[in-house]
């Protein structure tokens, strides 16, 4: 922490209490105290010398951890499921179950999750205006026309309401590659189902400029600093070529 502080938003989030958007609303609600005093102002300048509490529990930034899982077929993104199905956080060891997905996997889709306990981490990832792609590999039941490739481009209303796919590209007559910057629930799912088909397999790939092939299904591995930050950067555009006349 430098000598001029750190936001006490920013703090709060360093010590694994939420993300930004969660810690400014306990800041707003009266929740968190500076020196034994109510702060409601999330730009409050902290530092390591002052007592900050959530409620009456001090809080102390935490050694961060970033991990990518391998989510298989059939686990629920979620620590507690009412419905007793299988978790994620039964594949991982005891000493990560404080980590928090950013983000899902509903039950029937695999790929790539990030776990973590660094709060701004999280926010970045999922924060809408960040625009950070995520890219699929989809598998449809019946083969598809080529509309429905325009249709995902240009949007297609769903329940959920109107979604819209970034990028998409034919890679077979029941199989194309996706890529979101949005996140409606089951986006995928929904946009497919609108159109009339249903999704056989579900795989998430890429997210930013990040991948592994290599992470065997059900397995997990801790991140290096220079993954975590393509994790938050998206691939430059392939440069079109164009032939002489």
């Amino acid at each position: 922490m430098s000598s001029e502080g750190t936001r006490l938003n920013k703090y709060l989030a360093s010590c694994g209490v939420g993300s930004r958007r969660a810690c400014d609303a306990l800041i707003f609600e009266g929740k968190v105290s500076l020196n034994d005093h109510i702060c409601i102002n999330p730009a409050t300048r902290v530092t390591s010398a002052d007592s900050i509490k959530v409620g009456r529990k001090p809080v102390r930034p935490l050694l961060t951890t970033t991990i990518v899982f391998n989510k298989p077929r059939g686990f629920v993104c979620t620590k507690k499921d009412e419905l007793n199905r299988p978790i994620i956080y039964d594949l991982l060891p005891q000493r990560l179950q404080h980590l928090n997905h950013v983000g899902r996997l509903d039950q029937d889709s695999e790929g790539l999750l990030i776990l973590t306990n660094d709060g701004e981490l999280a926010q970045a990832l999922t924060h809408p205006k960040k625009h950070i792609e995520k890219e699929y590999l989809v598998t449809t039941l019946n083969s598809y026309e080529n509309e429905l490739i325009d249709r995902f481009k240009a949007g297609v209303y769903t329940t959920e309401g109107k979604a819209s796919a970034k990028a998409v590209r034919r890679l077979s007559s029941r199989r194309l590659q996706v890529v979101l910057v949005t996140g409606l629930k089951r986006q995928i799912r929904l946009m497919c189902s609108t159109l009339g088909h249903r999704v056989k397999k579900l795989v998430r790939v890429r997210i930013g400029s990040f991948w592994d092939h290599e992470i065997p299904t059900g397995k997990w591995r801790a991140l290096e600093e220079d993954e975590i930050k393509l994790l938050l950067i998206n691939p430059r555009p392939a440069k079109k070529k164009y032939r002489g006349s």
